[in-house]
């Protein structure tokens, strides 16, 4: 008896000690990744310089964030950090007609990176298409929010 709980008093030990130096390492490990400039794939349908233009060839579409920069029109309907899921939604417009542009832009906004982070392991699980552009309408959402804070 009186070794048996000896033994369970190191095993929990141990565990703590364990489980302390995870914690620790994985939080530095996520800090360093997400304080960096990260690289994302922004599926863009189309550049408009006119704003007559734009609204004229994007009303079909249901789902899609204009960042206008440059006295340019920029139309994006996707974004992901996962060069797969970034073909995956290109196939998926495909099929409706659009051909997508992917164009790689780095961001240094912890929070939105890590809300794609988790938006990407949901589209990995996701089994239809209505189900990928309903999480992807979110992460536009997201990434709007952001363009009106600046």
């Amino acid at each position: 008896m009186k070794k048996t709980f000896v033994v369970s008093a190191i095993f929990i030990v141990l565990g703590l000690i364990i489980g302390n130096n995870i914690r620790k390492f994985n939080y530095s490990s996520v800090k360093e990744i997400v304080s960096k400039n990260e690289s994302f794939y922004f599926l863009q349908e189309g550049v408009y310089e006119k704003k007559e233009n734009l609204e004229k060839n994007i009303k079909n579409l249901e789902q899609k964030v204009v960042d206008y920069q440059d006295n340019k029109y920029y139309v994006y309907v996707g974004i992901t950090k996962n060069k797969n899921i970034a073909q995956k939604i290109k196939k998926i417009y495909a099929k409706k007609g659009l051909n997508l542009y992917e164009k790689v832009k780095t961001i240094s906004n912890e929070e939105f990176t890590n809300n794609v982070t988790q938006f990407d392991l949901l589209i990995n699980n996701s089994t239809t298409d209505e189900e990928i552009l309903t999480i992807e309408e979110v992460v536009l959402a997201n990434y709007e929010e952001i363009l009106n804070k600046y």
